[in-house]
């Protein structure tokens, strides 16, 4: 039987798995959703803890795949022969993706909600706050409440 650290705060749960027959497996925390962001699969207790065989077999196809390009990535990068650069395409996919946002950028809700904030909410208010201030003086000058210093630059 395979057992994890245990905190005094966790607890424990006992399942059963192709792999092993039982093992210790320490409870994932209740995950608070936020109100603009949905719940991340990885944190999905249906997609964490009840995992199908051929899901759990596919999933174990991948990490091979991604261990055997990670090998074979670290033996061209640690080759002390090499007269080439070792060309990453992700990095390179990455790099790209950050020097132009635009192409990638994909309007959501939660886009929409901050450009309004920062674009056209600031606006609206600057120009109620000045248009407010210009009436009241308008208004104080009509009735002969205001009194104005004299001065030559306003």
């Amino acid at each position: 039987m395979v057992t994890l650290s245990r905190r005094k705060s966790s607890t424990t749960r006992y399942f059963t798995s192709s792999r092993f027959l039982s093992r210790r497996q320490t409870i994932m925390a209740d995950y608070q959703e936020a109100p603009l962001a949905s719940r991340p699969k990885t944190l999905d207790p249906s997609e964490y803890f009840n995992l199908s065989a051929e899901k759990r077999r596919a999933d174990e196809d991948r990490a091979a795949i991604r261990a055997n390009l990670k090998r074979q990535y670290q033996t061209q990068l640690n080759d002390p022969h090499r007269k080439a650069l070792v060309d990453d395409p992700a990095l390179t996919r990455w790099v790209y993706a950050r020097a132009n946002p635009y192409p990638f950028f994909r309007p959501t809700f939660k886009t929409s909600l901050l450009g309004a904030m920062f674009g056209v909410v600031p606006l609206v208010v600057l120009y109620y706050v000045f248009k407010t201030d210009r009436d009241r003086k308008e208004a104080m000058i009509k009735a002969g409440t205001l009194e104005r210093k004299f001065c030559l630059s306003s």
